[in-house]
C-alpha cells in the first residue's frame, strides 16, 4: 500500500489487506452493515484479484458475505473493475475524488470514490431500480 503523494497511483498502491466497515441506508427500510476486510493480491503487472469477506447484519440477521472483482489497469492511472466472470463493472481514474457508473437495467448504479485520506479511501453507491433505493458507504483502512 504505497502511494507517491497523498493518493494512488496505480494498481500496486492496493495490493495488500484492508479493513472495511460498511453502512446500507436502504430507503425501502433494510439497513444494514458490513464489518470485514478485502484482500487485493497482484495477478500480473497490470492486474489484481480483489476479495471481500465478512459478515453482512440485514436487520437483526446476520451472515458471511463475500465478493470477488477483477481490477485492471487498463492505461496509467485507470481502473476498471470486472466481476468475477468477467463482465465489466465499471472504470475510473486515479484523482482524489472520481465517480462512476454501472447501468444495470433496471437499476442504476453511481459510486463515488475519495482517497483524499489515503490510505484510508471510501466508495459511496447510490444505487437505484424499481425494487432498489439505497446509499452503500464503504470506509477501507489498511491492516
Amino acid at each position: 500500500m504505497e502511494a507517491s503523494g497523498n493518493m494512488p497511483t496505480k494498481i500496486d498502491d492496493f495490493v495488500g489487506h484492508w479493513r472495511i466497515n460498511r453502512r446500507i441506508e436502504d430507503a425501502l427500510g433494510a439497513n444494514g452493515q458490513f464489518v470485514g476486510r478485502a484482500s487485493i493480491s497482484p495477478d500480473t503487472n497490470t492486474a489484481c484479484n480483489y476479495r471481500e469477506t465478512g459478515t453482512l447484519r440485514l436487520g437483526e440477521t446476520s451472515f458471511d458475505a463475500e465478493r470477488r472483482y477483477r481490477w485492471i489497469e487498463t492505461a496509467p492511472a485507470l481502473l476498471s473493475i470486472f466481476f468475477d466472470d468477467g463482465r465489466f463493472f465499471h472504470s475510473f481514474s486515479l484523482s482524489p475524488k472520481v465517480e462512476a457508473t454501472h447501468d444495470c437495467p433496471p437499476d442504476w448504479y453511481e459510486v463515488r470514490y475519495d482517497f483524499t485520506d489515503w490510505p484510508v479511501w471510501s466508495a459511496r453507491w447510490r444505487v437505484t431500480g424499481p425494487r432498489k433505493d439505497y446509499i452503500m458507504k464503504s470506509r477501507y483502512m489498511p491492516e
